[in-house]
């Protein structure tokens, strides 16, 4: 049906009632109005529809996103760029889209307004897919065609989407002077409403048709041959309805609308019709009407259609008259339109080709700000991150430096004072090389000390070391090798001298050194055992050595002995009881043949894992052979009773039941899983000490038979001499009573009476060697050691 739009709903008693509309708006990117069809589509909504329906969909359909310009201006398509890429452009694109929906909005002023961006590339196939997925009630389309029949380029998508819209869906296309709905779509007879005029009228009918088309121009299709008169009505209104009517304007003028009412034309027809048959009617002998009555109102009939038809002519030519004055005007202004037009296209093309050029510009110009502002913001992160660098390591050298100088557990020495004390670390200084590195005997603070060097390409010794600073600086123990200091700068660790070396050096003697006695060795077991029982029950937590061997066990002057070498330690945060196997992944450490086989096996660190190592060393101390195959040598021999041939034949007064018993308790330490070894604190050192007892007692009976030999004499002092000196003379004599004796009696010797030579002095080594042994010998006392712990 084409209707007035002001008139539309009143035709048929009221808009049809909807839960929600949708109105399909056109707008460009930055238009702050929006389209005009678009404009007038909205508001007739509004008025007719707002304040019933529940919602109000706004849709706008946007082209299909299929290349992305490049800076250059040059155009890639999107398969050949990522996707993030893609989708950061269409969203940004879609940002702008929905600006078109602004001034709609602000027509609407109700929170019942919807947005729905659709996109497609044809604008018809968005919005018949979105009614048919949605399921939409109504849909309104604006169009600035005034001639709804007619179909001009850009004009095709509403009636696209009115002919192929889904039954379900009611279509409303809102013209300047128009309502388009579904069943206008086809302008055929099958679906237009029609009357017929009567057989009597169709002569005056013709000429009336043909009269209004000479004059006015107008086409005579609506009245047919056969007296039919069609007429377009709406698919919502039904065929009886009396009010069906036709309002048209006539096309870029501006003439009165013509308003022809069916049942007017139905009285004027069948008035026509009556006077038409009267005056053709042939006179019958019957008819009683008198013929100067009928020719009297012939006559008036006739006058009355004259009337009529000179006031039609008379209309006629004005109509005519002003056609051709708006046609005239209309010329005018469609010549000078195109004028217009021509000079704006003209200088829409000059501003667009000036406007891509300035983009073109713009775009190269705000790449190069990029590309220096990014290589500009790389070379400060790039200085930034090497000055936080440089910070962080000297914050950490600074922390570190602090640690060491609080500390006041040790002390300090720079670089300067460890190159002065070792002659610049001279190989004549050199007196061994451990698991860190060289070791050199030097003084410092006028004291003999030891220092350890670590290797400068061994990355992991250096955390061994700065573990081991950590460590020894806790550790206060007779039996544990005392840190007397340290050179972080160098990676130096400065112990005190242990006269005697280590263990391992006495254990196998070289030529010309005398082997130790069986009780400094019972002594010695025993220490380590006591130093060990200290690092297992330190607090908070124990400290497990991992590679206790001979060579980290040093003897002092008096064959006092000493742990050292606990830079391998472990702190256990964590202790894995003794029945269960625990896995933990640390590095192994330690020494082949003293290292723990279930160590070596699962990863696992225990405190039982240094007693392993305690019970092959113990076997060394009574053997005196090479640790390898020892345990099941000495397992053997006890088992067939032959131990005492095993024990080391350089002592010659071995007490057997009391060796015997040390190898029991040092294969129970030795055995192959930590669960079967016994307990260091509770079982092992209280056998230990039965053990020194009975050692004692029996020492105490020897030493009350011991006398020293004569020529341990001094013969000027008549005491056993500390520092023995071979004088001119061929005797030795204590050093400062000679020296005294040659200064008073003016190189005299004491027991010659004789002149002397010379008054040099030579030490007597051999001699204060043998009165050293003598005097350990004679002076030892176990129960002072046992009654230390």
């Amino acid at each position: 049906m084409v209707v007035m739009t002001n008139k539309f709903f009143e035709l048929i008693g009221g808009a049809p009632s909807y839960s929600s509309v949708s109105v399909a708006v056109k707008g460009s990117v930055g238009d702050a109005v929006g389209g005009t069809a678009s404009r007038r589509a909205l508001r007739w909504t509004i008025e007719n529809f707002l304040p019933k329906i529940d919602r109000l969909v706004l849709v706008h359909v946007m082209p299909t996103v299929t290349t992305i310009p490049s800076p250059s201006g040059s155009k890639i398509p999107i398969e050949e760029l990522d996707e993030s890429v893609v989708s950061m452009y269409k969203r940004d694109l879609r940002k702008e889209f929905e600006q078109v929906f602004v001034p709609f909005k602000r027509i609407c002023k109700s929170n019942k307004v919807e947005t729905l961006l659709l996109e497609h590339h044809d604008p018809a196939k968005a919005l018949l897919k979105y009614m048919s997925d949605t399921d939409v009630e109504c849909l309104v389309i604006g169009s600035c065609s005034s001639n709804f029949l007619t179909r001009k380029k850009g004009q095709e998508m509403p009636l696209t989407v009115l002919g192929e819209a889904p039954e379900t869906c009611e279509i409303y296309v809102v013209c300047k002077d128009r309502i388009l709905t579904k069943s206008t779509n086809q302008f055929t007879a099958d679906s237009s409403s029609s009357f017929r005029i009567p057989e009597g009228a169709e002569a005056y009918t013709e000429s009336f048709s043909r009269t209004r088309s000479d004059k006015t121009g107008l086409s005579a299709s609506s009245i047919t041959s056969s007296g039919r008169m069609r007429i377009g009505r709406p698919g919502s209104l039904p065929h009886s309805h009396p009010t069906s009517r036709v309002y048209s304007d006539a096309q870029s003028s501006s003439t009165d609308i013509v308003l022809v009412d069916d049942e007017h034309c139905r009285s004027i027809l069948r008035h026509s019709t009556v006077s038409t048959s009267k005056i053709q009617m042939d006179p019958r002998p019957h008819l009683k009407t008198p013929k100067s009555g009928v020719r009297a109102e012939v006559e008036q009939l006739r006058k009355e259609v004259q009337t009529t038809l000179s006031m039609y002519k008379q209309a006629c030519e004005e109509l005519v008259h002003k056609q051709t004055q708006v046609q005239s005007l209309s010329s005018e202004c469609i010549k000078e339109t195109e004028r217009v037009i021509t000079a704006l296209e003209k200088e829409e093309m000059r501003r667009k080709a000036a406007a891509e050029e300035k983009e073109k510009h713009l775009k190269a110009v705000k790449e190069v700000e990029e590309a220096k502002s990014m290589l500009a913001k790389e070379f400060c992160e790039r200085q930034l991150a090497e000055l936080d660098a440089l910070k962080q390591s000297i914050e950490k050298q600074k922390v570190i430096e602090q640690l060491f100088l609080r500390d006041g557990r040790y002390r300090k020495y720079t670089k300067e004072e460890i190159a002065a004390a070792t002659d610049n670390f001279s190989s004549r200084k050199i007196i061994g090389e451990g698991g860190y590195g060289k070791v050199y005997k030097c003084s410092l603070d006028h004291t003999p000390v030891a220092l350890k060097v670590l290797k400068p390409d061994s990355v992991e010794k250096k955390e061994e070391f700065l573990k081991e600073i950590s460590v020894l600086s806790q550790l206060r123990h007779p039996h544990v090798v005392l840190l007397l200091g340290a050179c972080p700068e160098n990676g130096c660790l400065v112990y005190e001298y242990m006269e005697n070396g280590s263990l391992d050096c006495h254990i196998s003697p070289k030529k010309g050194k005398p082997s130790l006695s069986w009780f400094i060795r019972f002594r010695i077991i025993y220490e380590t055992a006591c130093g060990l029982a200290f690092l297992h029950n330190s607090k908070p937590e124990p400290i497990v050595h991992r590679d206790l061997k001979p060579g980290n066990i040093l003897l002092d002057r008096n064959f006092v002995s000493k742990i050292g070498d606990v830079g391998l330690a472990k702190l256990m945060s964590d202790e894995a009881p003794d029945s269960v196997t625990v896995y933990r992944n640390s590095i192994i450490a330690g020494t082949l043949y003293y290292m723990d086989p279930e160590y070596q096996r699962t990863g696992t660190i225990r405190p039982k894992s240094d007693l392993y190592a305690f019970g092959i060393i113990i076997l060394q101390l009574l053997t005196a052979r090479h640790p390898n195959g020892l345990l099941f040598c000495v397992e053997d021999a006890v088992k067939r009773g032959c131990f005492e041939d095993m024990l080391d034949g350089s002592v010659k007064d071995w007490p057997i039941a009391e060796a015997k018993e040390l190898a029991r308790i040092a294969i129970r330490c030795s055995q192959l899983k930590c669960r079967d070894r016994p307990d260091l604190s509770t079982q092992v050192l209280p056998a230990l000490k039965r053990i020194l007892e009975s050692a004692n007692s029996r020492l105490k009976t020897e030493q009350a038979n011991a006398r020293a030999p004569t020529h341990y004499y001094c013969p000027i002092l008549k005491e056993i001499m500390e520092d023995p000196q071979i004088a001119a003379d061929g005797f030795t004599y204590e050093r400062k009573a000679i020296k005294e004796w040659i200064q008073k009696h003016q190189d005299v010797s004491p027991v010659t009476k004789h002149r002397l030579k010379h008054s040099d002095l030579t030490p007597n080594h051999t001699l204060r060697s043998a009165i050293r042994e003598w005097r350990s010998r004679s002076r030892l006392d176990l129960s002072t050691t046992l009654g230390s712990y």
